[in-house]
This record gives structure tokens, sequence and C-alpha cells, in this order.
């Protein structure tokens, strides 16, 4: 493995960081200018995604509002500009209903090669918390952040 300097690793969570915020201000231009053009977003259930605006449509049908408190960011360099970040927390918000939650764990894992990310896998309990008049099929489980 190639050494890498605090820098990097600093660059690395600020850039996810970023993206995250971006993504709760739906913001397509800045969460674009960070994504690789080939990049793999993976959700709960295996919905896959590779267009934030597809991803934006999809979590539109699940959430009024959804956010993030990170809690922790975790960065392993894997080469020069290249590194694995794992984010986690808690996710809150509003439900379609109207219905507000918090407190629903998450986990990120993000891909990140010469500052692009090029990979995101999440994992979280919404599916657990989501209400009972909400749909419950595998692809309804999917959810945004």
């Amino acid at each position: 493995m190639a050494e890498t300097t605090g820098a990097e690793t600093t660059a690395a969570e600020t850039l996810v960081r970023d993206f995250l915020a971006a993504v709760e201000r739906r913001d397509v231009a800045a969460c674009q200018a960070v994504m690789a053009p080939d990049i793999v977003m993976t959700f709960p259930s295996g919905v896959r995604h590779a267009d934030i605006q597809a991803l934006f449509a999809s979590s539109g049908k699940r959430y009024r509002a959804v956010a993030k408190t990170i809690e922790q960011v975790d960065v392993l360099p894997t080469g020069a500009e290249a590194a694995i970040v794992y984010c986690f927390g808690t996710l809150y918000g509003t439900w379609m209903n109207g219905q507000a939650f918090d407190g629903i764990r998450f986990i990120d894992r993000f891909e990140i090669k010469g500052g692009l990310i090029t990979r995101q896998d999440v994992w979280n309990d919404s599916a657990i918390f989501r209400p009972a008049e909400e749909p419950s099929t595998p692809a309804s489980r999917a959810t945004l952040l």
C-alpha cells in the first residue's frame, strides 16, 4: 500500500462530508462535481443508482425530508489519492405521512479515487421504523441515505 499523508486523509473525509451535505440540500451540481462518471451507489434491498437525480426521485417517494447526524468518519487510505471512507451515525427527518423520525442508525461506505467518489454503499435500519401505512415491498425499503 502506498504511503499517504494526513492531508489526503483529511481531504477524503471532507469530500464525503461535503457530498452528504450536498445530498441533503439536493444540490445536483455539487453532488455531480465529486461523483465519478461510472459511480455505483447501492442502497438497502440492493437498489442501485448511478445518477443523483434518479436517487433524489426515488427518495422523494419515501421521505418528505431526510438528513444525517454524523457521529464518526473513518478513513482508510488505499493509495495515492485513493481511500475507503466509512461514515456512520443516525438519520432524522419526516416520512411521507408527516410523521417525524430520529435516531435511525446508518453506515455509508465510500470508495474514493482521484478526488472523486467511485462507489457508495448504504446500510440503515429505516425499514424497521417505517410507518405501518408505508409500503413494505422490497423495492420500497430502499432508502436515500
